[in-house]
């Protein structure tokens, strides 16, 4: 009950005084710039009644990996991940709603449990049998709800920067987002604070853009020397995907879809090895929330990354992708 009341207290106290908490990045919304590539062509295979673009590369085991958001498409994981191919078969795709794969009729069709649908139909799909799957950020959500429904789908899970509940999303992220833009950027925050006062919510497109305006290195990086990487394009973040998954005012109150969502006694039913990663100055999937983790599944590996933020594969790359390879060879 006097958790309860907390909650309530801190939402009340955010629509007084018109806080706008931000939700889960959009990975990234200031996305790496420099050199952009072309990526190798994909294809497209029908699911539940939409076309999904994906793309396979490498040989071995399935890799399917779940892109963040909710919202983003493939090309987040890009060019970092074919690292992988040596060891799995690296198959990207972007889920409904996002990157190349088809829109929804009406926003109502975006869901979590449509997400996790959709995973099991790609499997199933392209014949690909018991799965590795690596979720980041939201991605890691999915992938824990699939975990949990199709335990026969599933070899190994892989969690990286993600959440196991709606408390660590509102109270984690949330805080930490607003507190850092109200300190760091005061002009933003005031812009925002203008914005909720004229009855706008955190969902509504202009918000959105003037947030956007706070560099992504504050929040997901721990050298921001490494938002420079090269990569293949800009994640662009579907905001209709995510104005539905995550409630329409989700950055004071995630709702959706997500509003009360909650793996936490029931990730040590999951039988299959786990691997966690975590940074240690990542504002999105903070520490003092990812370290909880290690209680709720103990018999998982859980790695904490000494100077990453949001993105260990980007800032620590050699000893990210050495602990993913030795994992996928167990």
């Amino acid at each position: 009950m006097l958790r309860k009341f907390k909650n309530l207290l801190v939402v009340l106290v955010a629509l007084t005084f018109g806080v706008g908490l931000k939700a889960v990045p959009t990975a990234p919304l200031q996305s790496p710039t420099g050199v952009t590539q072309s990526e190798p062509p994909g294809a497209f295979v029908t699911v539940n009644g939409a076309r999904l673009w994906y793309r396979i590369e490498g040989q071995g085991e399935p890799l399917v990996l779940i892109p963040g958001g909710p919202g983003n498409p493939h090309t987040g994981f890009l060019p970092e991940f074919s690292k992988l191919a040596d060891t799995a078969r690296v198959v990207y795709f972007d889920p409904f709603g996002r990157g190349k794969s088809d829109r929804a009729k009406a926003p109502t069709e975006y869901s979590l449990e449509r997400d996790v649908e959709d995973l099991e139909g790609l499997r199933t799909a392209l014949n690909l049998g018991p799965i590795n799957v690596l979720g980041r950020s939201y991605g890691g959500i999915v992938a824990q709800a699939y975990a949990l429904k199709y335990p026969a789908s599933i070899k190994r899970l892989i969690l990286a920067s993600s959440f196991h509940s709606t408390e660590m999303w509102q109270q984690g992220l949330n805080d930490t987002w607003n507190f850092e833009i109200r300190n760091q950027f005061p002009e933003i925050w005031e812009k925002l604070l203008a914005l909720r006062r004229g009855g706008r919510l955190s969902g509504d497109p202009e918000y959105q853009t003037i947030q956007g305006e706070v560099p992504g290195t504050l929040f997901y990086y721990y050298d921001p020397s490494n938002s420079r990487r090269p990569s293949y394009a800009d994640s662009s973040l579907n905001l209709d995907v995510y104005v539905r998954i995550a409630g329409p005012d989700a950055d004071v109150l995630l709702g959706g879809s997500l509003g009360s969502f909650d793996f936490r006694e029931h990730l040590r039913t999951i039988a299959v090895p786990i691997l966690i990663t975590a940074g240690r100055f990542d504002r999105v999937a903070i520490p003092r929330y990812a370290i909880q983790f290690r209680d709720y599944a103990p018999h998982a590996q859980f790695v904490m990354f000494e100077h990453s933020g949001h993105f260990a594969d980007r800032e620590e790359p050699d000893a990210y992708f050495d602990i993913l390879r030795r994992f996928l060879r167990t």
